[in-house]
């Protein structure tokens, strides 16, 4: 078939003058931006909870139309426009879980779009530190993998900490075996965070049998360390391989192709406002340790029509076999039915901490 080189023509011309009008549209977009900032006084910049229901309302006005852009590709335009439009109004500053190319970096890009300013940690406690004492708006930290569990680390910290849950983003992970060379066969060892290397265990033995595997802080330090080594190879996420100038000689060498991490982002202020049906809310509660203690605590989840979602135990650290317990519930906590369970709880539990209420991830990404 011949390339009709008019009807091309035609339609770059309507294609132009479509962008023409995306141009003025997103000029008044940003004008008005910067208008809410200046009512705003010293209110929160970063709204997450009205981000959400932003894209929830354009994938489904995308749906209803006949759209022919999927929900992620849709999510991701309107992700980079509303942190431009954000910048506009207060310049923000994010740290992660560092170095660059890690799975929290592309958490972070999801969360808040380029934007904003990040700032790379050596490790979860710096991050913490980092937004407690102001020298970023927010952090962006892991909490969970859906193949190799919770993140303990950042579970104890968010008992002690200042800050609060403002969001959660799913990441998709997907690994990749990066190197400076150009061939399995001269790989002689292979390097990632452990939790990379248990996940890619059945590859690895599959494909480089009996080849050394050497534990990393991260799988972005795995690919700096193979930057200089010719006979090593990284696991890790695809921009990694960009930024370090690696060859990737394996894509999605993961071995459950459905393995994903959820990222929490913190914040100094509680949300303020979010539709029941997009919340999730995390608490952190000790109960007497007797007969029937734990069961008497989840009692009013059943009564009050409340879904939990996670449950997990955690060492008290009071040196005996003490736990506490980390719960996330579907809902708002200023949902009536949310509020009276809490209520609830509160009176069979020596200590009750609400962690967050915040936006359900996106899971159109």
């Amino acid at each position: 078939m011949t390339e009709n080189t008019e009807r091309i023509a035609l339609l770059r011309k309507k294609i132009d003058a479509v962008d023409d009008k995306l141009t003025e549209l997103l000029v008044e977009r940003a004008t008005l931006a910067h208008e809410v900032g200046v009512a705003k006084g010293s209110s929160a910049v970063y709204r997450p909870e009205r981000e959400r229901v932003v894209l929830e309302r354009v994938i489904e006005r995308s749906r209803a139309l006949g759209g022919k852009l999927e929900g992620a590709s849709l999510a991701q335009i309107f992700r980079e426009i509303m942190s431009a439009c954000r910048s506009l109004e207060k310049p923000m500053r994010v740290a992660y879980l560092g170095p660059q190319g890690t799975f929290c970096e592309m958490a972070a890009i999801r969360a808040f779009g380029h934007g904003v300013a990040m700032l790379a940690c050596p490790n979860i406690d710096e991050a913490f530190r980092a937004a407690e004492t102001g020298q970023v708006d927010y952090a962006v930290v892991p909490i969970e993998n859906s193949a190799q569990g919770t993140v303990t680390r950042t579970l104890d910290l968010l008992v002690r900490t200042s800050l609060c849950i403002v969001g959660e983003v799913n990441v998709p992970v997907v690994h990749n075996l990066m190197s400076r060379a150009t061939v399995l066969g001269d790989i002689k060892c292979v390097s990632a965070h452990p939790q990379a290397l248990a996940q890619c265990r059945n590859w690895l033995t599959a494909h480089l049998p009996g080849v050394e595997l050497v534990p990393a802080a991260s799988n972005a330090k795995a690919a700096q360390d193979a930057q200089t080594d010719a006979s090593m190879a990284a696991i890790a996420a695809e921009r990694a391989a960009e930024l370090y100038n690696l060859t990737i000689l394996a894509s999605a060498i993961q071995d459950d192709t459905r393995n994903r991490t959820r990222f929490f982002v913190l914040g100094k202020s509680p949300i303020q406002d979010i539709p029941t049906q997009l919340a999730k809310t995390s608490i952190w509660f000790v109960c007497a340790n007797v007969s029937g203690g734990l069961c008497q605590v989840l009692e009013p989840f059943k009564e009050h029509g409340v879904s939990m979602v996670k449950l997990e135990c955690r060492p008290a650290r009071t040196g005996g076999w003490e736990y506490t317990f980390y719960v996330d519930i579907e809902g708002f906590e200023k949902d009536p039915n949310v509020c009276q369970a809490l209520y609830q709880m509160k009176q069979c539990t020596s200590v009750l901490k609400v962690l967050g209420s915040y936006p359900k991830a996106v899971d159109v990404f």
